[in-house]
């Protein structure tokens, strides 16, 4: 805590490039406490507080290809309406990727991240697509979203990026890149889903 948004969203970048980045893939989304519930919130000079929910969203470029990652934190031990409410995106992820297999229309993905979503009462609060492709472009086809009837094709790559957002409040996403594969999918990343408290 104590940090603004646009100060951790540099230090996300440096750290990138220090790793062998080319440049960042997009503009690094840091939005803390009732900015979290503004799923394309730019970073700003808010500071982040004790308790904050924070979302962070970003990716980097390697020999012109994108990445993408999103995932939440709670600055200080998150309640346990926080906690609660994290497990249903963690959810509506886990059904997304399940869905994935060549041969189902994009908007099967789609569907299940909001089923899960709906199911635990919260349709509502589900506001943008599933996810989109991602490659050369951050933003590609295939678009994980209802009415996208695209079959997905083995090396297909794209994001699965469910959210619930509580106006004023805080919200929650939780994203990874998969690719198809025959079985179904692989995840390309690596950093743990866990909702992680930092200080």
């Amino acid at each position: 805590s104590g940090l603004s948004e646009l100060e951790v969203a540099r230090a996300l970048e440096e750290e990138m490039l220090k790793a062998g980045a080319e440049g960042v893939a997009f503009e690094i989304l840091v939005a803390s406490g009732p900015n979290s519930a503004l799923p394309h919130h730019r970073a700003g000079k808010r500071r982040i507080e004790p308790g904050d929910v924070v979302i962070l969203d970003f990716g980097c470029r390697v020999d012109g290809y994108c990445s993408d990652i999103t995932r939440t934190v709670v600055c200080g031990e998150p309640p346990d309406r926080v906690r609660r409410l994290y497990e249903i995106v963690l959810t509506a992820q886990r059904r997304a990727v399940e869905a994935i297999r060549p041969g189902i229309a994009a908007q099967e993905v789609d569907r299940a991240a909001r089923g899960a979503i709906a199911l635990a009462g919260y349709a509502g609060h589900f506001i943008h697509r599933t996810g989109h492709g991602i490659g050369l472009n951050v933003h590609e086809e295939p678009y994980i979203v209802e009415g996208n009837t695209l079959p997905l094709e083995e090396g297909m790559t794209f994001s699965v990026e469910p959210g619930i957002y509580f106006r004023g409040e805080f919200g929650f996403r939780v994203e990874d890149v998969v690719v198809v594969t025959k079985e179904g999918s692989e995840s390309l990343n690596r950093c743990p889903r866990t909702l992680r408290r930092v200080s």
